[in-house]
């Protein structure tokens, strides 16, 4: 038995999520014309509350679109250091827009409100000018880190103060959510705009979902075109995300609870040096500085355990809805010999 914990995104659709997507009816997306992909927008801006949605192939689309719309050539973006749209986009934020990063150091990628308001740049000729603020939620490079709703409203607040609009990355959100059981609508009146990605513990083959007001939608609309992100019969695809949103949303605390047993299955390693705080379903762990994470990534595959390098010493797992408790025992199993 192969143990798949590089990523959630290796999930495959299950047999109830492929009969919709073959059931689906479609239509010619870039024409505004697939009645699917319309219903996966619609429900997805109505769950977090906005008035529109754009259904794009990835969560660094959907960011990066957010991005370009926000801001202009020269401007400023505030995010964390450890901030996917930073480290994991291809350098977008520069290629795409033109734009500059200001990376502040948060608490496992989350930022407060303080550090934020501190981080405006003052109006001056020398520096580039603040347009806005990136969170993102839960934090890939922290562990799995989510935000209190109630520090969200605080930078929200800090954001209005300066006339800043604020973006999610909501690669997880659906991860934090269930931790928190704070509402998504009210979520959703904390963001300007707002990325929601269906391919990660969702379990969708592809696709992510980027929200905002209408004239922000039809900006966002060009911007994909322009880069090439205009696709056709997408609602074979956006019926998954349909599929999932009704039906994979509260499964993901099995995740977090099978990845908080890898935590304790994890401490009984001579090896590891240090675990990261496991709050949902990623897994980071530190080995000893006499042993590389790409050695010992190595040795798991030869286990038959897949596992993901995260740094030199450090090594990530995430449980995703094709890990199941059966697999969880066979990784004890083969972990613990």
């Amino acid at each position: 038995m192969t143990i798949e914990l590089r990523s959630d995104t290796f999930t495959k659709p299950t047999p109830a999520m492929l009969q919709a997507m073959f059931s689906a009816t479609v239509g010619d997306d870039v024409f505004e014309d697939d009645p699917t992909v319309k219903a996966l927008e619609e429900k997805t801006s109505q769950m977090f509350g906005y008035e529109a949605g754009l259904f794009c192939t990835s969560g660094t689309m959907t960011n990066q679109i957010a991005i370009n719309v926000h801001v202009r050539q020269g401007d400023e973006v505030i995010c964390d250091a450890l901030s996917h749209i930073y480290l994991y986009e291809g350098g977008g934020i520069a290629a795409n827009s033109m734009a500059s990063v200001n990376l502040l150091q948060g608490n496992r990628g989350r930022l407060t409100a303080e550090q934020i308001k501190e981080a405006i740049q003052p109006d001056n000729i020398h520096h580039p000018i603040t347009r806005l603020v990136s969170l993102e939620n839960t934090v890939n490079k922290g562990g799995g880190a989510y935000y209190e709703l109630s520090e969200i409203q605080k930078i929200k607040q800090v954001c209005v103060d300066n006339n800043l609009p604020l973006h999610l990355d909501g690669a997880r959100i659906f991860n934090a959510l269930v931790e928190t059981q704070e509402s998504p609508l009210e979520y959703g009146k904390a963001f300007d705009s707002m990325s929601v990605c269906l391919s990660k513990g969702l379990g969708t083959p592809i696709g992510s979902v980027l929200l905002g007001t209408n004239s922000f939608i039809k900006q966002a609309r060009r911007v994909r075109k322009r880069l090439g992100g205009g696709w056709r019969q997408a609602g074979y695809l956006a019926a998954a995300g349909i599929y999932a949103l009704d039906n994979n949303v509260n499964r993901l605390v099995e995740d977090h609870a099978r990845a908080r047993e890898i935590e304790k299955i994890m401490e009984q390693l001579p090896e590891v040096e240090e675990i990261y705080p496991v709050d949902s379903n990623i897994v980071i762990f530190r080995l000893n500085d006499k042993i590389l994470s790409s050695d010992y990534v190595q040795k798991l595959n030869e286990k038959g355990i897949k596992a993901a390098t995260f740094g030199k010493h450090l090594v990530r797992f995430v449980t995703h809805l094709d890990f199941t408790d059966e697999h969880l025992e066979e990784f004890r199993n083969k972990i613990i010999k």
